[in-house]
Parts: C-alpha cells; sequence; structure tokens
C-alpha cells in the first residue's frame, strides 16, 4: 500500500514501516500517526506477517510531535475537554502498539524525543544506535503525558531527572544502562542486527508470539501499567491550561518551535 508519510516494505515474515518526513526529523503529524494505524491495522490479520519494524528515514527515528503552527492550528481554542480527549486519543493510538498481537520492534538511530519516546516505550522491543539521542521535549509545556511512561523502564528517579530538565537527553549507549532499551548497537550495525532479530522472532508461531506478548504485558497491565498511562493525558490537561504553559504555548504558534526553543535557553 502506498503512504504519504510511510515506506512499507516486506522482507518474508518481517514488515518494516518507515517513517518517511526526513526533512522534519520523522515529526509526528497527524498524517503521519493516521497512517501508522492504518498499515498496523492492514497487518494485523496478515498470515505472511509475524514481525513488525519500526524506523526512520534520513537522519533520525524522530522528533516527537509535529509542535509547527500549521499542526496546531485552531487548538488555541479548545476547551479542557478538548485537550483532554485529544490526548486520550493519541494514547489510545499507542495503546494499539501495547496491545497489538504480534511483536513490534523500534529501531532507533538519530533523535527520539518527546511523543517519539512514547511510540519507542510501546514497542515490544527497543533497539538503539549507540550515538542515538533519546529525550523529552525541548519546552515544557506538558506535565506528564510523557514521564509516567518512561517511569516503568527506568525508573522514578531517572524518570524526574528527564522531566525536570527540558531538553534533556540520553545517548544510546545509556539507554541501554538504564533499561530503557534492550541493546545498543554501533550505528552502522543497528539495521542488520535488528533485521536478524526480527527475522528470528519471526521462526516462532504467531499464537505462540501472541501469547508470551499477552503474558509479560497482563502483569505490567496489573502493576498499573495502562492506568499510570492514561493518566497521563489528564496530568498534561491540567498544565496545559497553567498560565506559564499557555504562555510558551502562545509564543509557539506566533514564532514557531526553533524560536521559541531558543528563546526558552536564552531567557527562562
Amino acid at each position: 500500500m502506498a503512504y504519504q508519510y510511510l515506506v512499507e516494505e516486506h522482507e518474508g515474515r518481517v514488515a518494516i514501516l518507515t517513517l518517511n518526513r526526513p526533512e522534519k526529523l520523522n515529526a509526528l503529524s497527524q498524517g503521519l500517526m493516521e497512517e501508522f494505524t492504518q498499515a498496523i491495522h492492514s497487518m494485523k490479520d496478515d498470515p505472511e506477517t509475524r514481525v513488525i519494524i519500526v524506523k526512520g528515514a534520513g537522519r533520525a527515528f524522530s522528533a516527537g510531535y509535529d509542535l509547527s503552527p500549521a499542526e496546531r492550528r485552531g487548538r488555541a481554542h479548545d476547551s479542557v475537554y478538548d485537550d483532554w480527549a485529544r490526548l486520550r486519543a493519541t494514547m489510545e493510538r499507542w495503546m494499539e502498539v501495547w496491545d497489538y498481537p504480534k511483536p513490534i520492534i523500534a529501531q532507533v538511530h538519530g533523535y527520539c524525543l518527546a511523543g517519539a519516546s512514547q511510540l519507542a516505550i510501546m514497542c515490544d522491543l527497543t533497539f538503539v544506535a549507540e550515538d542515538a539521542r533519546i529525550g523529552v521535549p525541548s519546552i515544557p509545556i506538558g506535565g506528564g503525558f510523557i514521564s509516567p511512561m518512561w517511569c516503568w523502564l527506568v525508573g522514578p528517579k531517572r524518570a524526574k531527572e528527564m522531566t525536570f530538565m527540558s531538553g534533556r537527553q540520553i545517548s544510546g549507549k545509556e539507554a541501554e544502562l538504564w533499561g530503557w532499551a534492550n541493546r545498543a548497537f554501533p550505528a552502522d550495525r543497528l539495521e542488520q542486527e535488528v533485521r536478524a532479530i526480527a527475522h528470528r522472532i519471526a521462526k516462532v508461531h504467531p499464537d505462540v508470539l501472541r501469547m508470551k506478548k499477552l503474558a509479560v504485558n497482563r502483569v505490567m497491565d496489573m502493576q498499573g501499567f495502562r492506568q499510570a498511562v492514561f493518566f497521563g493525558c489528564e496530568w498534561d490537561t491540567i498544565l496545559h491550561f497553567a498560565p506559564p504553559v499557555q504562555e510558551l504555548t502562545k509564543m509557539n504558534r506566533e514564532l514557531g518551535p526553533r524560536e521559541t526553543i531558543q528563546w526558552w535557553e536564552e531567557h527562562a
């Protein structure tokens, strides 16, 4: 199937989905996210596809949600409920990855920031380039949409370290050490290593893979993972209507993300 912002390829039992907005560092626009959901829906019942790899085109996995003024047009007039419903819909999209009946692997190189880290966390396995840069939003315009998900992988102390410092990033090597990623590979070997792992997993019958995934995820859900993830929508909504955040959001609409980040770094 042809997409505008996504490339779908197949290697036997392994499918590769490439986020394909390289000129925007694969920023997660509404169009890209909708195509991603459409693609995984189309492969859910495909008996030939047992494992899916998600990667990014160009220099990055993804720089996170698209915060450009064009993408966010109209949101200035959102009600509290509108804002919460939009965040909830986004999280439900990522929970489809969590609940997906087949293993999904994140192959991370370059930048994996903010909302892109949510996608990577929801994937069953995450493999990173040693020199990848994984991090949180560059300006403090949210309040708990992302950090609760980090908490499950890296613990509360490190999750707080990341969320308290806007723009905080760690390397792929650190992500492996912290437990955020399964393994870190040299950048020039990442592709071949991930393909080899995916093809080995794909030898297992899909019914067996489905039950193995469900068994682990059920334990996480019993511990409160799903509830914590959706609570994040509420924390974020509350903060979106706080005056300091509204000021930064207004600046972002008027100037754009790059200029707003620069202002923040110089004047905050």
